[in-house]
């Protein structure tokens, strides 16, 4: 039996990985979000923002972002220990999540950007039950919806994105996940 130390879990998720050339090899673009995370320190909107569109340049916006910064402390060590997350910083951020049964919208400001993803094209909903691996080094559990369709705009531009058939969590890159939990 393996007793679970430090965990999250999350309602309303949406979660985007991209590149912005066909020739980059790993994502310069990840919005990761939760209408509500909840952590064993507290809940709050809460989630993940790497923006590098320059990837010969540092990214303009990397951290765990959300209105608690202790909840977004806790994900470095807690959940991404031993990944190049794992010491991210803090970013605090407004976060807007609105899911219907056809189409999902999330925007999050922290500092002087402005994120807006929108996602739509359903697949049904599936459970997932990913073990850990390199990355992620954490047990995945929860229901996904693969969007088949999804667009960012970063302060109202729209950016050309191509989405990988795989994200940083092991599925899909793009997807709305009405709940589910990381756990180590």
């Amino acid at each position: 039996m393996s007793t679970v130390s430090k965990w999250m879990s999350w309602e309303g998720g949406i979660d985007l990985t991209a590149v912005t050339s066909p020739d980059l090899q790993m994502p310069n673009v990840i919005v990761h979000l939760g209408r509500m995370v909840n952590t064993p320190v507290g809940n709050s909107p809460s989630g993940m923002i790497f923006w590098q569109p320059d990837t010969n340049a540092m990214p303009l916006v990397f951290g765990f972002v959300g209105t608690d910064a202790k909840v977004g402390a806790y994900f470095g060590p807690a959940i991404f220990a031993g990944t190049p997350f794992e010491a991210a910083p803090v970013l605090n951020a407004s976060i807007d999540i609105r899911i219907s049964e056809n189409s999902a919208y999330a925007k999050c400001v922290t500092g002087d950007y402005t994120f807006e993803v929108e996602m739509s094209e359903f697949s049904e909903p599936y459970l997932i039950d990913r073990k850990p691996s390199a990355m992620p080094p954490f047990h995945q559990q929860g229901v996904e919806m693969h969007a088949k369709k999804a667009t960012l705009k970063v302060n109202g531009q729209a950016i050309n994105i191509i989405i990988p058939p795989a994200g940083i969590s092991g599925g899909p890159a793009s997807v709305v996940s009405p709940n589910g939990v990381y756990a180590r």
